[in-house]
């Protein structure tokens, strides 16, 4: 797989939470209607979780909610674990 492909899909995927994570906040501000924290979570584990976490602590978003605040460091935590395992795996199968 291309690195260029990996690193644009990370990209997108950051600026897509950290643009949900600002346009939840507008939204508790404005009293409007909320995104869901289950669309904001999937949006994390797809690869959104270190933007979504940065900018949550940035914009004061959702900071004392310890779905949040735990649940991504994990998930973090987790994706960190997967990358990692995945690269040694790749390492190994090509003999290098």
């Amino acid at each position: 797989m291309d690195l260029k492909f990996i690193f644009l899909y990370f990209a997108a995927i950051s600026a897509i939470a950290a643009v949900m994570t600002i346009a939840d906040k507008i939204f508790a501000v404005r009293g409007k209607r909320r995104l869901s924290e289950n669309s904001l979570l999937c949006v994390a584990a797809l690869g959104g979780s270190v933007s979504m976490f940065i900018c949550m602590l940035i914009i004061r978003h959702k900071t004392k909610h310890i779905k949040f605040m735990a649940g991504l460091p994990l998930i973090i935590i987790l994706q960190s674990l997967f990358i990692t395992f995945v690269l040694l795996f790749l390492h190994r199968i090509k003999g290098v």
